[in-house]
């Protein structure tokens, strides 16, 4: 499960690829993130400076200033993103690749029946969340708004 602090990140960047891909490559400020996606201001600008230090997006000082997309959205990972703003994406600790501990409880990681049935469970969700990047976020949007401009 993915905490709100993730969604807001994820809201507030979907808010600047949609304001980059309309060729509007000037920095938004935090008002007018926190307004187009729907985030409390007073979040963001935490989540907004995690997100910053994990090399997606960059604030300009100024006036004119404002956040803005640094990498194209075909190169920014959901499970990167999930990992720099929740931490250990994995269910038991055991599992994680990058934060790997033993369970305290564990006796034997290579008869334990939980780590077994977790870990098929989790690799399958690796396969899928690995691959998701802010881009298939975008068309996923784009193919509902279809949908719904067919219905209507």
């Amino acid at each position: 499960m993915i905490t709100q602090k993730m969604k807001y990140a994820l809201k507030a960047l979907l808010t600047l690829a949609d304001e980059a891909a309309n060729g509007r490559p000037e920095p938004l400020t935090i008002e007018e993130i926190a307004k187009r996606s729907g985030t409390p201001k007073r979040f963001l600008e935490h989540i907004l400076l995690e997100v910053r230090n994990a090399g997606v997006i960059a604030s300009t000082r100024g006036r004119a200033g404002g956040y803005s997309l640094i990498k194209k959205p075909t190169d920014i990972s959901i499970s990167e993103l999930l990992r720099a703003i929740d931490g250990p994406i994995a269910p038991l600790p055991c599992l994680s690749r990058r934060a790997y501990q033993r369970c305290e409880d564990c006796t034997d990681e290579a008869t334990c029946r939980i780590r077994k049935v977790f870990a098929e469970v989790f690799w399958s969700y690796l396969l899928i969340i690995d691959s998701l990047t802010l881009e298939d976020m975008l068309r996923s949007g784009e193919a509902q708004q279809q949908v719904l401009g067919e219905k209507g």
